[in-house]
Formats: structure tokens, C-alpha cells, sequence
């Protein structure tokens, strides 16, 4: 896979994008579109993660910004788990381990070719203090080592005007979960 973005995709998602920006400002005030386009200007490889953020159904978008270490902190807020990146389980082992009925990829596995990290169970609930998401799906989150050696791993969802975290087997995976991420440009 091509990691270049041609110059009328860039044209085109930068509308897309600054078009979500401005629709959301309440996720981002006071920041200003025109620094976080020139900051993607400098890092095609930034660019490009965030073009396969959109491309999965992410609907990417800034929802903070990093003064010590000056970078913008891009979240998915698709109202549901990303349509391109649901039917996964948890990570390679977990995808390994599965003898019959493989998923074709796992959550860390597909971030990490995207170039992106899965959000924290802090950061999937300050996401949620943005809007209501996960509302009929949920969403694979980075897990413990020490949960994650037994087995495990951690999903969260939105039900009932609440934030829920629940555990399941690594090797699982549902029509109806995915996974959230976010980009630091």
C-alpha cells in the first residue's frame, strides 16, 4: 500500500476535514485549522495515518492540543466503532491463537500498519465527555500487559448515559466492535 497522498486527495481532505473542524468546534476551542493543516504539511506520514483514519470510517477530527511537546491530538468521533476496522480481535496473539474462524486481521495489528494507537480507557471516556459514540457498537481498548498475559482484553461502550468497560476473551471478535484511535501531529 501506497503511504504518498496524491495532492488532489490532500486538496480533498483537508475540506473534509476543516469542514468537521469547524461543524465541531465545541471538541476543539481556541485552536485554529490553518497551524493543524501546516503541522500535516510537515509529516506525510502523519498525513497519511490520518487519511487511513477517514479511509476505515473514522471521521477523524482534533480534540485537544499538547502545549509542552506542541502537537494536536486527533480522536476518531464516528458516532459508531469504524465500520473499515470492526470484525477484529484483539491483537496477533490472540489472532494467532484462534484455530478455526480466523478474523482477517486484529485491532493492534491494523493500528499499527495505520501508523495509530488505540485509545486508552481515559482517553475513550474524554471522548465521550465530546458527544455520545458507541451507542450500538463498541470499542477494543490498549489493555494491561498483566490482563492481557491472561487472556484477556478491555472494550468500552456507551449505554444508559454511561461510559461501560467489560473484559472478553482476546480471540473474540463481533460484527458490532471495533476500535477507536488517535494521532499525534
Amino acid at each position: 500500500m501506497s503511504r504518498h497522498v496524491s495532492q488532489d486527495e490532500k486538496a480533498e481532505l483537508y475540506a473534509k476535514w476543516k469542514d468537521r473542524f469547524d461543524t465541531n468546534a465545541e471538541r476543539h476551542p481556541g485552536l485554529v485549522w490553518e497551524h493543524i493543516e501546516k503541522k500535516l504539511e510537515a509529516d506525510e506520514s502523519k498525513l497519511w495515518s490520518l487519511r487511513e483514519m477517514e479511509r476505515t470510517g473514522g471521521e477523524p477530527d482534533v480534540v485537544g492540543y499538547e502545549e509542552g511537546t506542541d502537537r494536536y491530538l486527533f480522536f476518531d468521533c464516528s458516532p459508531e466503532s469504524p465500520k473499515g476496522r470492526r470484525s477484529v480481535c484483539y491483537d496477533s496473539a490472540a489472532l494467532e491463537s484462534r484455530k478455526k474462524y480466523k478474523p482477517e486481521t486484529s485491532a493492534v495489528d491494523m493500528a499499527e500498519e495505520m501508523g495509530v494507537e488505540l485509545l486508552t480507557e481515559e482517553e475513550y471516556r474524554s471522548l465521550q465527555k465530546l458527544g455520545e459514540f458507541d451507542k450500538k457498537t463498541s470499542s477494543w481498548v490498549q489493555t494491561p500487559a498483566d490482563i492481557r498475559s491472561l487472556g484477556g482484553a478491555l472494550f468500552c461502550d456507551y449505554r444508559y448515559g454511561t461510559v461501560f468497560l467489560y473484559h472478553n476473551g482476546a480471540e473474540s471478535y463481533y460484527a458490532a466492535r471495533g476500535f477507536r484511535c488517535r494521532l499525534h501531529v
